[in-house]
């Protein structure tokens, strides 16, 4: 706990030196960003100080009664003593109940990332169909969306999209999203009618900070390269795009959707880390057992989780059989029915 909390003082310490210098405080969103963050480890930290200055004054005062001194002195030294380590003892109790009652991701933010599955031009059509639900739903929330990155098919739809999303309770109302969501409609180039049924990924990611997951520079290669985009006044000149490559694992991890060569790289080292985090949680749940999986669920991404049913109106949880007949609404971002009963029902499994 104390290495912890030693390594959260320290990041608040960074955090008022970044909000202190003046690049930051000419960025409103980095200031904001880096406020709220301080905001959230405050108390913590503050306490941790409280119980550091507690510790030195007794270890002081344990001194003094080494040395020789008058009865009455001594006496006193001994109730301040007593007086000290009650607070101590008050203080690590705080803090412990702190650390203990906050879940360790609910102000972390997201980053999601959608990929077109089996069906081709359809499943990218699908893809940005599901990208525009969770925009949607996120305005309805009064969250920020952030696109990181994304790669087109010919059809208009999307090969992969990635985006993150800030705001209160995003990871709570939209962890339980990953899996495999499967549509069946008629494709617009469907000439006899028949319907289709195409598929699209969603993983959601917790976004760590650099305090959560620890990245060593020798274990990256960072190769730049000319970004692929519109022709004419648009067309790149440098080598903006960026290529990022965590050697321990091979993972890859590029960005080109920025004109600056440092936004790119910011970016795709914050994919990196919140896929780095992902593959050591699902180690660690790989840990589970057998017979607890088959209970809950474990929520990745290989599991068929939801169906979009076009000619039916209708959308279906698979893992709370929950169906609702109203897909517009739900495709249009109206998505706290289903997220409700996912949290309800799933987070009981969980704990059981």
């Amino acid at each position: 706990m104390y290495q912890y909390l030693e390594k959260l003082e320290q990041h608040y310490k960074e955090l008022e030196q970044l909000l202190a210098s003046s690049e930051v405080i000419a960025d409103k969103e980095r200031y904001q960003g880096y406020a709220k963050e301080m905001a959230q480890i405050k108390e913590e930290v503050f306490l941790f100080r409280e119980f550091k200055r507690v510790s030195e004054e007794l270890e002081k005062l344990k001194t003094v009664l080494l040395e020789k001194h008058e009865k009455e002195f001594i006496e006193l030294v001994k109730r301040e003593l007593d007086e000290l380590q009650k607070k101590r003892l008050s203080l690590e109790e705080e803090i412990r109940k702190r650390l203990s009652s906050q879940d360790p991701d609910l102000n972390k933010d997201v980053i999601m990332e959608i990929r077109q599955g089996t069906g081709g031009d359809e499943a990218g059509l699908f893809a940005a169909d599901l990208y525009r639900m969770y925009t949607r739903y996120s305005a309805r929330k009064g969250w920020i969306v952030e696109l990181m990155s994304c790669s087109s098919n010919e059809a208009g739809g999307f090969k992969e999209i990635v985006f993150s999303v800030k705001g209160k309770d995003a990871y709570k109302r939209l962890k339980f999203e990953s899996g495999v969501h499967r549509v069946q409609r008629i494709p617009a180039t469907e000439a006899q009618g028949r319907i289709h049924t195409s598929t699209a990924t969603v993983a959601v990611l917790i976004e760590p900070k650099e305090i959560d997951l620890v990245i060593e520079s020798k274990d990256l290669r960072i190769d730049t390269f000319r970004s692929s985009g519109p022709g004419g006044q648009h067309m790149q000149k440098t080598d903006s795009a960026v290529r990022i490559t965590h050697i321990p694992t091979g993972m890859v991890v590029a960005c080109q959707d920025e004109r600056s060569q440092i936004k790119n790289k910011n970016k795709a080292m914050r994919i990196l880390r919140a896929r780095l985090l992902e593959m050591k949680q699902k180690e660690e749940f790989e840990r589970i057992s057998q017979t607890r999986r088959a209970q809950i669920g474990s929520g990745q991404r290989s599991e068929k989780i939801r169906t979009y049913n076009f000619p039916e109106h209708r959308v279906t949880d698979h893992r709370v059989n929950l169906t609702l007949y109203k897909l517009d609404t739900i495709l249009d971002g109206d998505l706290d029915e289903l997220i409700d009963a996912l949290m309800t029902q799933l987070d009981i499994n969980k704990n059981e």
